[in-house]
């Protein structure tokens, strides 16, 4: 009887299951990095086109990874019951897609940009091994295969047996007059032996079994489960934490301002001067984050500098601290979008940990790298020229957590992110623009990319239904390292009001700000506009943030009843 194609798909999902299960848990020993459906999601995220990019953080936010990653599972779990289905005619087919599959799985491994070598192959090549035995196991239970190749070898040399003993019985033996037709009957015997996918293993050929097909998934489900859980234990998060708990935070040499009274408006909605860390943004091309242990974390310095210097994680510790209020932005950040948010950081002053190394005069770039390979190139002149550009180690006054870059990561005031804010920083190549390319470069991104003057209104939100009368317009404002000096706030198109500010400890962070609204019943058009310190007034020419940050006000519409 022919295993039927659910049968079949079942069978290709659950030995997908095994493969991926077993390769996370050999990964969990040589990297996590090397498991193979991340090393083929990074390779995506290399490949894909920058507007494609761009409309998956416009359209998915912080969860563009997550996206991504559910994308190739889909993905492997449709080809996986494809290749079941195949492997229920012939397993040799299934076989072969499982072979296929593992080798571009091989492929993205080795084309990492941080590849180690053919040891990083080897989660690939385990799960691909475990899913064909899965496969071929699954198969044989649903077709009811029962024997061994000995079985049914044995059965074969019993008609022989038979046959030979007819003959010299009184038959016409192989060498008699009736041999040819003979020895044909019994290779059509042999012939038939071999037909089924499940007999040319050597087994003995019954009906479909259902029972037998489905405790075998449960049992490869069981594996797979665990094997992935085991293999994210073993994935060095744990040890990771445990260190990232031990570490012990040194007092700033240099404390920030304290935060003034007046920072905070205490308005419901608006944007507090302070972003949670849980609340920051996270934008990053790392879908598995990077696990790296502080002990064993080194910041190299090198290229156009007198003398290159390595750093350890204690050594840094061990550096004067500086304590400063910076808000970040992301590039892709939309006009009144939230990738955006502020926060208290403490780390060593880049230019401190620079001089060091003795940059060189006719170095303009510093190219860091990530513990993942990404790679962002940051101008020179920017981070020696006094402000506080950090190499952070906290964050709001807590060790920076893995998401935002522990152990170390940098934060330059008054440049987007891509070309400032590399976490999991281990590397810096002092170098010149007109020599090398930071990741995003020549994906159609500006090679530098300073902050725009941004507004954005936080209350009321649009589509907002709102009660006629004295109500208050309120929002955020930035414009780093320069600092925000005004904003103004109009309705219906009609004349420009100053909004009143709220106070800020330095040129680096957003600023609140609030203005009381007349409301009256029917559809209302809001906008907003900000001037920086330097008196550039926001734009209302509007542009995507491609290739070097969004412009435009931000406008929305609310209804009053």
């Amino acid at each position: 009887m022919t295993v039927p194609a659910w049968a079949g798909a079942l069978a290709g999902l659950v030995s997908g299951g095994v493969a991926l299960g077993i390769a996370q848990l050999v990964a969990g020993f040589v990297g996590p990095e090397t498991f193979p459906v991340v090393a083929v999601g990074d390779a995506t995220v290399d490949l894909t086109p920058a507007p494609v990019k761009d409309w998956a953080i416009r359209t998915f936010g912080e969860n563009d990874k997550a996206v991504l990653l559910g994308g190739v599972l889909v993905v492997l779990a449709g080809i996986a019951a494809l290749i079941g289905v195949l492997a229920r005619r012939r397993l040799a087919y299934g076989v072969a897609g499982l072979a296929a599959f593992g080798a571009v799985g091989v492929f993205a491994v080795l084309t990492r940009p941080d590849a180690g070598g053919i040891l990083d192959t080897l989660p690939t090549l385990a799960g691909a091994a475990a899913g064909a035995w899965a496969l071929s196991w699954l198969v044989r239970r649903a077709a009811g295969v029962r024997g061994s190749r000995t079985t049914a070898a044995s059965s074969r040399t019993g008609e022989h047996s038979s046959q030979t003993t007819a003959s010299e019985g009184g038959g016409a033996g192989p060498d008699g007059p009736d041999g040819a037709a003979e020895r044909d009957r019994l290779v059509e015997l042999d012939r038939r032996a071999e037909r089924p996918a499940v007999m040319r293993s050597g087994a003995d050929l019954r009906a479909f079994d259902r029972r037998r097909l489905l405790t075998g998934v449960a049992g490869g489900v069981v594996v797979a489960g665990a094997a992935t859980v085991l293999g994210r234990q073993f994935g060095g998060r744990q040890a990771v934490d445990t260190a990232r708990a031990g570490v012990a935070l040194p007092r700033p040499a240099t404390p920030a301002k304290p935060i003034p009274t007046g920072a905070n408006l205490g308005i419901n909605g608006l944007s507090p001067f302070i972003t949670p860390n849980q609340d920051f943004y996270e934008v990053h091309t790392a879908l598995v984050l990077p696990q790296v242990d502080p002990r064993e974390w080194k910041l190299r310095i090198h290229g156009l500098v007198d003398r290159p210097v390595e750093i350890t994680y204690a050594d840094l510790l061990r550096m004067p601290l500086t304590e400063a209020d910076v808000t970040l932005t992301c590039v892709s950040n939309e006009v009144g979008g939230g990738l955006v948010g502020n926060a208290r950081w403490l780390g060593v002053r880049m230019a401190d940990v620079l001089r060091q190394a003795g940059l060189r005069a006719d170095a303009d770039m510093l190219l860091s790298t990530s513990a993942d390979g990404f790679t962002c190139g940051t101008p020179a002149d920017v981070v020696m020229d006094g402000r506080d550009a950090l190499f952070a180690v906290a964050m709001n006054g807590e060790v920076l957590s893995v998401n935002h870059g522990f152990p170390v990561r940098q934060v330059v005031p008054g440049l987007y992110g891509y070309v400032s804010a590399t976490k999991w920083v281990v590397d810096i190549k002092v170098t010149r623009f007109d020599r090398d390319e930071a990741y995003w470069t020549p994906r159609g991104w500006s090679a530098k990319g300073p902050i725009k003057v941004q507004s954005r209104i936080d209350v009321p939100k649009s589509g907002d239904s709102l009660k006629a009368g004295r109500t208050t317009i309120a929002g955020v404002a930035w414009a780093q390292h320069t600092g925000i000096d005004a904003v103004e706030v109009r309705v219906d198109r009609g004349e420009w009001r100053q909004a009143r500010l709220a106070e800020v400890p330095g040129p680096d962070t957003w600023r609140q700000w609030s203005i009381d609204w007349d409301a009256t019943a029917g559809e209302h058009m809001l906008q907003v506009r900000a001037t920086d310190a330097a008196g550039r007034t926001q734009t209302e020419q509007e542009a995507p943030p491609a290739p070097d940050g969004a412009t435009g006000w931000h406008t929305l519409t609310v209804r009053v009843a």
